[in-house]
């Protein structure tokens, strides 16, 4: 499948459809059980469910966040390698989630957008992403 601004979020399968519901499933189990018999060792049950549910998240966040700086960093060097020299400076002004956005866009639009970003014109993710023309997919990310 050729990705787009309308196919580009990813769901995880192991994650999104097994695990998730799977810790869901328990936690609400736990908390039920606990409603039904209070006690010292169905509230740790519950509280076990808890912390595995945040756990998952946690671990997702961090992969996440481990790829943003990244996805910056090759960012920032695309921009200092692509951009002519009269709009090289501006790729400082440009924010991280700014920038984890053109991820998607290629070396040629790179220099259309970026004066669009600096104006104001362009200002979230999803105004950048929705301004791109020449999609270019990132199948890497998790």
């Amino acid at each position: 499948m050729i990705q787009s601004y309308a196919s580009h979020r990813r769901l995880h399968p192991l994650f999104h459809f097994f695990i998730i519901p799977i810790l869901a499933f328990n936690f609400l189990w736990r908390v039920a059980m606990t409603i039904r018999s209070p006690g010292l060792e169905s509230v740790r049950e519950a509280l076990v469910a808890v912390a595995l549910v945040a756990l998952a998240f946690v671990a997702r966040i961090y992969a996440l966040k481990v790829q943003d700086r990244l996805i910056r960093l090759e960012e920032r060097l695309r921009l200092q390698r692509v951009l002519p020299a009269a709009l090289a400076h501006h790729g400082a002004k440009i924010t991280d989630r700014q920038l984890i956005a053109l991820r998607f866009c290629d070396d040629e639009e790179v220099a259309e957008l970026v004066p669009r970003i600096v104006s104001g014109e362009l200002r979230g993710r999803n105004a950048i992403k929705r301004a791109i023309t020449r999609w270019k997919a990132d199948d890497l990310r998790v």
